[in-house]
């Protein structure tokens, strides 16, 4: 029997790395095939010709602590990729087990954000994505990825980057932004539909709370300047 086991798991184990090697060949296949039709440069200069781009010295540092810390609170010490996420999407593609997606970076999302339309199935997609993320790490520093990130993410009824949401919300520009509305804003890109403030402004209040809680925690405010927000609420 534990003959058995042992040969059982051998094979499973060929199955994993065979399947694994595979979908890493697929990936990057698809990576070298898009960077060619769609350079890097050319996706992220589409965003930054748009008129209501703003630079990350034009945001409010109170957004930027706000996101980092809800969304990515390793990002100014990573290498751009969730390898656990890409784990995920190997053993759901080849075993069933799990979701391929969540946990992505910033640097991810921005990927995701600027090669969505290209991305030819759901089997490579995660780990294209990946080999995205290392080339935008690799010609991009972190201050210029996370202002792109904040220009293409959805914040909700049809604001799409921070220029649009602080002006649709507030009336004013990114810069602007107080702590109470960069910390309501910062929690609604991770699912825009359920804390857009239209018709959800009640969920948009209760993610704050986590946001406020996250950037407690990285140290970019106090516990005092949480409570008197919350307690406004």
């Amino acid at each position: 029997m534990k003959r058995l086991f042992k040969i059982f798991f051998c094979l499973l184990l060929l199955v994993l790395v065979a399947g694994s090697a595979f979908l890493i060949y697929k990936g990057h296949d698809s990576y070298e095939k898009m960077i060619v039709e769609h350079p890097l440069q050319e996706q992220i200069e589409k965003i930054q010709d748009r008129d209501d781009y703003v630079s990350i010295d034009e945001i409010s540092p109170y957004l930027i602590d706000a996101t980092v810390s809800v969304e990515d609170k390793n990002f100014y010490s990573h290498n751009g990729v969730d390898l656990a996420g890409v784990a995920r999407a190997v053993l759901s593609n080849l075993f069933g087990i799990g979701e391929p997606s969540g946990g992505s970076t910033i640097s991810q999302q921005l990927c995701k954000n600027l090669y969505s339309l290209f991305y030819d199935t759901s089997l490579t997609r995660k780990i294209t994505e990946a080999f995205l993320t290392y080339e935008l790490e690799n010609k991009y520093n972190k201050d210029e990825i996370l202002e792109l990130y904040l220009n293409v993410i959805n914040y909700g009824d049809g604001h799409i980057g921070i220029q649009s949401a602080s002006q649709g919300y507030f009336g004013k520009d990114p810069a602007e932004l107080t702590l109470d509305e960069a910390s309501l804003l910062a929690g609604i890109p991770q699912s825009p539909n359920n804390f857009q403030l239209s018709d959800h402004f009640e969920n948009a209040k209760e993610k704050q709370k986590i946001v406020l809680e996250a950037m407690v925690r990285e140290n970019k405010i106090s516990e005092s300047q949480m409570a008197e927000i919350i307690g406004r609420s």
